[in-house]
């Protein structure tokens, strides 16, 4: 059994320091992060809190009888209509397409499903619910078609993000509209034009604000008040800062999120990586060349709080450390993790320390230095099943040794598994017939395509080397 002294601290980005994670039910821990909006391919920086969270809930299903895990998908917003009026492909289409698009790059880097993924457009009534007892409560107000959240109405609002009025307006580049009372309001529900989508509601046909979805979304499928709220660095303000304050005034004060988690900014050259400033990189693009799991280490690689700069040699130095693990796990190939067995006790601490992956990291390659320097076989076996259970809790090692090194990716045009096992079986026809030059020259052909091999009591081995 998981060992019942561990208890997690977090960074609350509300309360500004680490706190005890102390569940409201430790039956069931309850557990909300933002995704994405779906009008294009995810971004390497929108897998980053994927890739965070999922270890976290991986993490947390070890420590807790049930986790609830909510993950949005946002399939209403006007970046949604604008790809459509760009393209000329209908907003159904587009949302479906990379939707599914969304699940499989994220599956790709060993993501597990959350609990539940609700849909924007399937909440609507939920929306409109929330937007009238806040407009009841005089939390908000209808202008012009509009419905407003008055920040005014709620004393604590900028608690989250720890700006003042004046700092809060600069930083939402706020919309200047005649029909608000203040600058920093912000919009609940809008009017829709015929050829947009659009929804009856009684202050007429319209679509919500997007900071609306996810308060209405979470209440439903979480409650009131839950354990963990989590996204990314940049959604502290406005997205968070607006949900908690809606949130909080619907419910009377009563608390939103116990727990706010933030993962930093993913950087390319020291820049915030962002579809607007054009420096990004696809996950879908990525995945044509690097494997979903080698983009999961580097994500891991620096702590989730800290900005993370994307470079070629993130990418070069995650393989080459998966590439290390693997070649212990190659040893007991026969090996599966056993399902009735606990993780480390040090990786167990290292994660209950605010999330801590480049230490849990490191732990993997400790047991790989300790597995090389081992001279006893059931030594060795142990440790051999100690990597294999404390990766798969971090969502890695989860491929067979053999097929890790043998994988291609997508855009590979070199030699292929047929083509390189006859020129191995070859070469060790040459070297039966002790043609060490012929043996030679092969193995110098199969590294010139990029083919490492080595020679073990039991057969070659081989794999790519890029």
């Amino acid at each position: 059994m998981t060992d019942s002294t561990i208890t997690p601290k977090f960074y609350n980005t509300l309360t500004l320091r680490e706190e005890p994670f102390i569940p409201l039910d430790p039956e069931n821990v309850r557990m909300y992060v933002c995704g994405p909006t779906v009008y294009d391919y995810a971004h390497i920086g929108n897998a980053r809190p994927a890739v965070i969270f999922d270890t976290l809930y991986r993490f947390f299903k070890i420590l807790y009888p049930k986790v609830t895990y909510v993950r949005n998908i946002t399939d209403v917003d006007d970046k949604i209509i604008k790809a459509s009026e760009e393209t000329k492909e209908s907003i159904e289409d587009i949302t479906k397409r990379t939707t599914q698009a969304y699940h499989d790059d994220m599956a790709a880097l060993n993501t597990l499903l959350p609990d539940i993924q609700p849909k924007a457009t399937e909440h609507i009534l939920e929306m409109i619910q929330m937007i009238k007892i806040l407009v009841d409560k005089g939390h908000a107000y209808e202008a012009e078609g509009h419905v407003l959240f008055s920040v005014s109405s709620d004393p604590s609002y900028g608690c989250l993000s720890h700006r003042n009025r004046k700092e809060m307006i600069a930083g939402a580049r706020v919309e200047v509209a005649s029909y608000k009372k203040n600058p920093a309001d912000f919009v609940l529900w809008k009017p829709s034009s015929d050829d947009v989508p659009g929804w009856g509601s009684p202050w007429g046909r319209g679509r919500p604000g997007w900071h609306i979805e996810c308060s209405a979304m979470s209440q439903k499928y979480l409650g009131n008040t839950f354990d963990i709220h989590g996204g990314g660095q940049d959604l502290i303000f406005p997205h968070h800062e607006n949900e908690l304050a809606q949130s909080t005034c619907a419910h009377s004060g009563a608390p939103f999120a116990r727990y706010w988690l933030h993962n930093g900014y993913l950087t390319i050259r020291g820049e915030k990586m962002s579809k607007s400033l054009g420096n990004f990189r696809t996950v879908h693009e990525l995945l044509e060349h690097v494997p979903g799991e080698v983009i999961r280490y580097a994500l891991l690689s620096a702590h989730y709080r800290q900005p993370l700069d994307w470079s070629e040699d993130s990418i070069l130095q995650a393989k080459a450390s998966l590439d290390r693990l693997y070649t212990v796990l190659r040893q007991f190939d026969h090996q599966k993790p056993d399902p009735s067995s606990e993780p480390s006790q040090k990786l167990q601490k290292a994660l209950a320390d605010d999330l801590g992956t480049p230490q849990a990291l490191a732990h993997l390659h400790a047991l790989a230095t300790n597995f090389n320097k081992s001279k006893n076989e059931k030594e060795k076996a142990e440790i051999h099943q100690m990597l294999l259970r404390d990766g798969q809790l971090l969502g890695l090692l989860e491929k067979k040794p053999e097929q890790w090194f043998k994988d291609l990716p997508q855009s590979h045009n070199g030699l292929h598994e047929e083509e390189i096992e006859k020129l191995i079986t070859a070469r060790e026809t040459a070297r039966g017939q002790k043609d060490f030059a012929e043996a030679d020259r092969i193995r110098k052909e199969l590294e010139s395509n990029g083919i490492s091999l080595e020679d073990t009591p039991s057969g070659t081995l081989w794999r790519h080397t890029g």
